[in-house]
C-alpha cells in the first residue's frame, strides 16, 4: 500500500501547488509563480509517467475507455504547463493573461481530484501487482525527469 500512500500524497502536494500557482498568477507574482511551477514540474514528471506507463494500463481492466479520458487530461495539463511557463518567462503579463492563466491552472484541479479516486480501485490489486507498481513508482521518482522534459523527449503519447 506504500504506492497508494505516496500517490495520494503527490496529489495533495499538486492540489496545494495548483492553488498557490493560481493565486500567484492572479496577482501577477511571476517570481513566486515560477518557483511553484518548477516544483510542480519536478513532481509531476515522475507522477504522470508512472500513471501513463504503469498505473493506467493496470487499472484499464476496471475503467476501460475512461483511461483515455485521463490521458487527454494529461495532454491538457502538459499544454497548460507549457503555456504558463512561456507566459512567466516573458517577465510580465497583462491582467487578462493573468486571469486566463490562473483559470487554466485552477481547472487542472478536477484532474487531481479524479485521479486521486484511482487509489480506491488500486486497493483491489493483488500484492504482486502492488509491489510491481511500487517498484516502478520508486524508479521513476529516483530518475526525477521533470514533466515538460518527459513530455518532450520520452513520452510515447504525442
Amino acid at each position: 500500500m506504500r504506492v497508494i500512500e505516496e500517490f495520494r500524497e503527490d496529489h495533495r502536494v499538486v492540489r496545494d501547488g495548483l492553488i498557490e500557482l493560481s493565486n500567484a498568477l492572479q496577482s501577477k507574482d511571476l517570481e513566486r509563480a515560477a518557483e511553484i511551477l518548477e516544483k510542480l514540474n519536478k513532481l509531476l514528471g515522475p507522477h504522470f509517467r508512472f500513471e501513463e506507463e504503469a498505473l493506467y494500463p493496470t487499472l484499464r481492466r476496471f475503467l476501460g475507455e475512461y483511461i483515455d479520458q485521463l490521458l487527454r487530461e494529461h495532454d491538457e495539463a502538459i499544454k497548460s504547463a507549457k503555456e504558463v511557463s512561456e507566459l512567466i518567462s516573458k517577465g510580465e503579463m497583462s491582467d487578462d493573461e493573468a486571469k486566463t492563466a490562473a483559470s487554466k491552472t485552477r481547472s487542472l484541479l478536477v484532474h487531481v481530484s479524479n485521479c486521486d479516486g484511482l487509489a480506491i480501485l488500486a486497493e483491489r490489486l493483488d500484492e504482486r501487482e502492488m509491489e510491481k507498481l511500487w517498484k516502478r513508482f520508486d524508479e521513476l521518482k529516483n530518475e526525477g525527469v521533470p514533466l515538460l522534459e518527459w513530455a518532450e523527449k520520452i513520452r510515447a503519447r504525442a
